[in-house]
């Protein structure tokens, strides 16, 4: 089908790092069926629509669900986040594949919530709730930082050319690594019984460590299998065993459901919106390295799809595709819900239907945007057992702090580099096992270092500006085959 004339393209952008290799998404070995202006018939957009949302489903719903649990929020509360993130999800994917003037990349791309903020966000709502302070007044503070930090992204869209020099793959190798790290404590946490559990003498008792264990290792078994399917929907099919057996041992309360509404509509604002600059610090430092993501998933996405991965049309794109994840996880914040970024799941599924149709995000959006006025939808995750939760989980932060390891490896590393590390991980990790060191500090302290990923990534950032370069240096800019996992 004749490819229509790429609108608004700068024939004089500066070149972006050059993407050196994508062994696993090489082009020979897609064979597409419908390239990304095909418009597939209905009921084979719908049937690989289905697969797509499959694939990132529990991706989008997991942070939400971690969140609200972890700030104490009552179910009709988690219900409607939960929701407000798949509802999100949708619009943002149809701005993504659709495209308004230079907002999105016009790919098959989809946009889902983003687990690289979590442990940021947590940092930030656990100082909030510390200070006296409800959930929903946390809530407001995430909202507002997360509104406001957005804008990061929509600046760095037009200068995507310059971070490979301001965020090194030393830097955002331990940055990743740091929110892996940081977020096992949350996941063992829940594989314990969570929070609750601390609280009515349960935790860690013989159910809920043989349930949270066993789904664990189910999920790393599931993960082995040659079968590709089984491998994308290993975490989700961990949940569901989990869910059934939690429910054949009475640890399920069906009651939630009786108490959520028919439908679930949008409330802007409804938590309200506050401001603090010392909170917004981590979000910074975060919404730049997604924005490397982006890129990363955007050119494999291009690949997969056989699409140009160098010259103008490729520069367009992920210069709109990041200006997107920007003003999405503002829109976003307006909605109730995190930060959104761009899913790199869903490329394995292009590769494996064949379709790599933009058509078909359409119908990705329709369905999202439909599940999240569905409070049963929600109502369904939110009863998941934290035992259950907790075993899925701790795998894809365990993945994540792998993904940093790989980012690391791929850089010779030297004393200087080695230095960066050390310090950073040090620093980072330091705050999350003893958060008592600033028990005594004013709430701009609390805020500014609460989570690994701002205390960490500020002193990767200021050692990597600071420290002399030695005589040699390795290529720079983040790999592009390798992406925070999305589940």
């Amino acid at each position: 089908m004749t490819q229509p004339e790429e609108i608004g393209i700068l024939q004089k952008e500066p070149e972006l790092p050059e993407v050196q290799s994508f062994p696993e998404l090489s082009t020979t070995d897609s064979e597409l069926i419908y390239g990304l202006y095909d418009r597939p018939p209905f009921v084979e957009a719908i049937f690989v629509a289905v697969q797509h949302v499959l694939a990132a489903f529990v991706g989008i719903v997991t942070p939400p669900l971690i969140i609200s649990t972890s700030i104490g929020l009552d179910p009709a509360n988690t219900s409607f986040i939960i929701s407000m993130s798949l509802l999100a999800s949708g619009i943002c994917t149809f701005i993504q594949c659709k495209t308004f003037g230079p907002v999105g990349s016009g790919l098959l791309s989809l946009q889902g919530t983003s687990f690289a903020f979590l442990g940021a966000i947590l940092g930030v709502a656990g100082t909030t709730i510390q200070s006296g302070r409800t959930a929903e007044q946390a809530l407001a503070l995430i909202f507002g930082v997360c509104f406001f930090g957005a804008f990061a992204n929509v600046i760095l869209s037009r200068f995507l050319h310059l971070l490979n020099k301001i965020v090194t793959p030393i830097v955002s190798g331990t940055l990743v690594m740091l929110i892996g790290l940081s977020l096992l404590k949350t996941g063992v946490t829940s594989m314990a019984g969570g929070t609750a559990a601390l609280k009515n003498n349960t935790f860690a008792n013989p159910q809920n460590m043989v349930l949270g264990v066993g789904v664990f290792l189910l999920v790393i078994i599931l993960t082995l299998s040659k079968n590709q399917y089984i491998r994308m929907g290993a975490i989700a099919i961990g949940l569901l065993v989990g869910y059934i057996a939690s429910a054949l041992m009475g640890m399920v309360d069906p009651s939630i459901f009786s108490k959520l509404p028919l439908i679930s509509l949008p409330i802007p604002f409804r938590y309200g919106m506050s401001f603090d600059f010392s909170a917004l610090i981590p979000f910074l430092i975060l919404f730049p390295l997604t924005a490397i993501e982006s890129v990363g998933d955007m050119t494999a996405t291009s690949v997969v799809s056989k699409e140009p991965i160098a010259g103008p049309v490729y520069i367009r794109r992920i210069k709109a595709g990041v200006l997107a994840d920007g003003l999405n996880s503002s829109l976003a914040a307006l909605l109730n819900t995190f930060p959104i970024t761009t899913f790199s799941q869903n490329t394995g599924v292009i590769q494996m239907t064949g379709v790599g149709s933009r058509y078909v995000g359409f119908f990705v959006a329709a369905i999202l945007a439909l599940l999240g006025l569905l409070p049963i939808v929600s109502g369904a995750f939110q009863s998941i057992p934290q035992p259950v939760l907790g075993g899925a989980t701790t795998v894809m932060f365990g993945s994540i702090a792998v993904a940093g390891v790989k980012i690391i490896a791929s850089e010779n590393l030297d004393r200087r580099s080695t230095i960066i590390i050390a310090s950073s991980l040090a620093t980072g990790l330091g705050v999350v096992f003893v958060p008592e060191l600033f028990n005594n500090q004013p709430d701009i302290i609390k805020n500014m270092f609460a989570s690994a990923t701002s205390t960490g990534g500020l002193t990767a950032i200021l050692l990597s500006w600071l420290l002399p370069q030695a005589s040699t240096s390795s290529n720079s800019g983040m790999p592009a085959d390798v992406e925070i996992a999305d589940v």
